[in-house]
């Protein structure tokens, strides 16, 4: 059977929209950044999200559809982010998701936010194929896991703090950097020269898969306040700080290919279009005859065509939601493991 799958997005900062057909592939999507708005606050401000998710999710959706070359009538279900994410702004795309599928008596779909990142690579020319080990690297989360099937994930291990992501934003407020400060560290980090500050690789030798990040924000506010640092410094400072979490992140998921002895290696979330980390884990993955896979750049960040892969992925897997009568609820915390079945 084919699915017309519509995909909506609204967990964080982007109102996202997609269209995916599971014969044509992906048709149309749509996103809109709540970048600009946020950064006069220096940050996210959850109320302001909400509301303006409220502004744009019907606009984008029809602008999906008619990218898309196709109407709502078309529609065999209609996916939407229910969590992780942020309560206000996950209630507005369930809403919008749950009244659309009742109107058109179509199927709702609630997809975790992370399994739309974790399959993205899926869109891509070349995808990989299953089993494969995941790395989710992104501002609220770091995770390694194996994936067995849609549906079928593993956690191998964790970050006990501060997420990847959420280290280079912390990192680059630290420094002074302007919002979002995660994308302008790095491309600071790729004027200076790693090697010329020490910073820690936290539990790159603990054993285990888990991560910390936390630690080594403090270690860059350290050096920072050293007597003699020099604004002219801070690149250097900032590619030392990049280098110390591509190691650790190359370091772990390294060892997880090893611990399954699997060849493919996903890397997915927003810090998967870190360029450092790409190189790294390009050559770290050829050198053991394996290949890693990212998702295309436009797709590493919140966006709505993940989503909508994502629904349609679990409708042909056979996987269907148990009935609700009509009501529904939204998840601001979901474990990802909670998935599998």
């Amino acid at each position: 059977m084919n699915h017309l799958v519509l995909g909506i997005e609204s967990s964080c900062d982007e109102t996202g929209i997609g269209l995916y057909d599971s014969r044509a592939g992906l048709l149309a999507h749509t996103v809109f950044s709540q970048i600009d708005m946020h950064a006069a606050y220096g940050g996210v401000v959850p109320e302001l999200a909400s509301r303006d998710h409220v502004r744009r999710i019907i606009p984008l959706i029809r602008e999906a559809m008619a990218k898309g070359g196709r109407s709502l009538s078309q529609i065999t279900a209609i996916a939407y982010t229910t969590g992780p994410g942020l309560a206000g702004a996950l209630l507005v795309g369930a809403s919008v998701a749950e009244a659309l599928a009742t109107s058109l008596s179509v199927l709702a779909l609630p997809v975790h936010h992370l399994e739309g990142h974790l399959l993205s690579p899926m869109l891509a020319t070349e995808p990989p194929h299953f089993p494969f080990v995941a790395l989710l690297v992104s501002g609220g989360h770091t995770q390694v896991m194996r994936v067995d099937g849609v549906g079928k994930y593993e956690l191998l291990g964790e970050s006990v703090d501060d997420a990847a992501g959420e280290a280079f934003d912390k990192t680059a407020k630290l420094l002074g950097l302007p919002y979002p400060g995660g994308p302008v560290l790095a491309r600071l980090a790729a004027q200076g020269v790693p090697g010329r500050f020490k910073l820690p690789r936290p539990m790159i030798h603990s054993g285990d898969l888990n991560f910390s990040f936390s630690g080594l924000k403090t270690a860059v506010l350290t050096a920072a306040r050293q007597p003699g640092f020099l604004p002219d410094q801070q690149a250097d400072l900032a590619a030392e700080f990049q280098e110390a979490v591509v190691d650790v992140l190359c370091a772990k998921a390294i060892a997880a290919i090893r611990q399954t002895g699997l060849k493919q290696l996903v890397v997915a979330g927003g810090v998967g279009a870190n360029v450092r980390l790409r190189e790294r884990l390009r050559d770290e993955m050829a050198r053991r005859g394996g290949r890693v896979y990212f998702p295309e750049l436009e797709f590493c960040s919140d966006n709505g065509a993940m989503i909508a892969f994502a629904g349609a992925m679990h409708l042909m897997a056979g996987r269907q939601p148990a009935e609700r009568g009509g009501s529904f609820a939204v998840r601001p915390r979901w474990p990802l493991a909670e998935v599998s079945g």
